[in-house]
Order: structure tokens, then sequence, then C-alpha cells
């Protein structure tokens, strides 16, 4: 499927449900990487997973078979870690439900992730600039109250990102969207998305690789997020079959995606 192909100079590739499913690599990822190096594309990866730093990422990928460095690499993190950069230069606390990825990436920008126990809590004289909710895979009915008494303390919220489920070799478990979901339910309180669908992390790729929206190629498994952001931008769009979504979802999409394939490596056969 291709509705128009203007030259494509770069290629903005989501992660999980594209490359890999939890440690498995979907294809044969150094194969994928040299046709895109010798197309003389340039590539960055952007996903809303913020389990993990820039730099694991990078070393994710090299167990894989695949050298890039920290500048190819964009995810929630970095975009929630540059948001609040911008309303606190001088950084400062916040409560995160989420990983170590999460933590090191917002202090690498001046704020320290705080441990809070739900007994002793006095969110007035906590001086918490914000909860962030992420993908937890430690979540604990401990984390998820001090989250709740700080947001209805007026703590402002955010999300890394909305993605209710998580592709796994397994199948599908829960995502983020699923914990944040517990967080708004019992708060009363909706969070800022900063991740996809939002396109600031693809414009954060395409003032890097110096490239216009129409000449980038966004690669996601799926619609919300990956596909919804990058057409919100004037990228072209290419969904991914390998995740989350599949062909009768994607047929039902609105505007379509220009491709949609079974996954990366059959999608740049198809371009070729």
């Amino acid at each position: 499927m291709n509705n128009h192909s203007p030259s494509i100079q770069a290629l903005i590739l989501d992660m999980d449900g594209v490359l890999w499913r939890g440690e498995e690599p979907i294809g044969d990822l150094p194969a994928i990487f040299t046709t895109i190096e010798r197309r003389g594309w340039q590539v960055t990866l952007a996903t809303n997973n913020a389990t993990l730093s820039a730099n694991q990422y990078v070393e994710k990928i090299a167990r894989l078979g695949v050298n890039l460095n920290r500048r190819q690499i964009v995810n929630s993190a970095l975009a929630t870690a540059r948001y609040l950069h911008r309303l606190h230069p001088d950084g400062g606390r916040v409560y995160i439900v989420g990983e170590n990825g999460l933590s090191i990436t917002l202090a690498e920008a001046g704020f320290t992730a705080v441990s809070l126990n739900a007994t002793d809590l006095h969110p007035e004289r906590e001086n918490i600039l914000a909860v962030i909710v992420a993908m937890d895979r430690q979540v604990t009915y401990e984390k998820l109250t001090v989250a709740t008494r700080l947001v209805r303390a007026g703590v402002p919220l955010l999300a890394t990102n909305p993605d209710r489920t998580f592709p796994t070799p397994q199948g599908l478990v829960p995502g983020a969207g699923a914990i944040l979901a517990a967080v708004e339910a019992a708060s009363s309180e909706s969070a800022l998305i900063i991740g996809k669908p939002s396109p600031e992390m693809y414009r954060v790729a395409l003032e890097t690789m110096g490239v216009a929206p129409e000449n980038a190629l966004v690669v996601g498994d799926r619609l919300e997020t990956d596909i919804a952001g990058g057409q919100q931008l004037g990228c072209q769009t290419a969904l991914v079959l390998s995740g989350v979504t599949t062909s009768q979802i994607a047929d039902r999409w609105r505007p379509p995606p220009g491709w949609i394939s079974p996954d990366l490596g059959s999608l740049l056969n198809t371009i070729a």
C-alpha cells in the first residue's frame, strides 16, 4: 500500500513491536540497518517506552548487532525531561511511578526522583514539582497511593505515554497507560501526555537530523500513537503488523498510513 512517496531522507523508527519484542529481535536487524545505510537514509529511534535511558537503548540495540549513538535515540523520558526543564530550569524534586531509566534521564536534567512513604506522607511539605507516570513493572499499591495523594493535593500529573499494552514474546501485557488509568481514576485528574501521539519527540528527531517532515518516514506498530503523531506533523507514515495492531484494525484507520507491512524488513522491500 502506498498513497504517495516524496523522497525519503530519514526514518524515525519505533522500537517495541518494530525492532524487538522484549529481548527478541524482529527480523535480521543487522541486515535491515545495513539496507538503511546503503540507501543513504538517516535513522532515529523514537519510543514511548521510558524504562531505559538513551545510553541503555544504545547498549540494547548493540547487543542485537546494530551500532547507533546516543543522538539517534529519542524517548518519552527525554521528552519529559525537556518539558520539565522548560518549566523549572533549576530542577527539583519529582515523584515517579516508573523505572530506573526514567530516573536516570530526569537526573541528567537536574530532577531528583524521590522515594516517599504513604504512611508518613504530607504532600504540602514535599515540594514535589510533578508526579510522572510511566511503564513500571515493579508498580505497587504503595506507589499508586503516594501518586494519588500528591495529585489530589495539587501536584501536576504527567505521563510519559498512554500506551495501554506492551508487546512481549509471550503476548500483550499492561503498559504505562494501564497504570496511568489507575492514578487518573483515583485522583479524578487527567494527565498531560508527553509522549506520542504528541509530535514533540518527532520534532526533536527531525531537528537533530535536519530533515523536513515530508522527507521523513515514521514507522510504528500503534495507530493511535506512532501513526497519529507522524500524521499530525506531516511525516510519511508506515504501520508494521509485528506489534500490537492487526490488519483488520489498520484497515479502519483514517487517514490510512502510507504503507502497511508485516514487519520492518518487508516494508523496506516494498519501498525498494
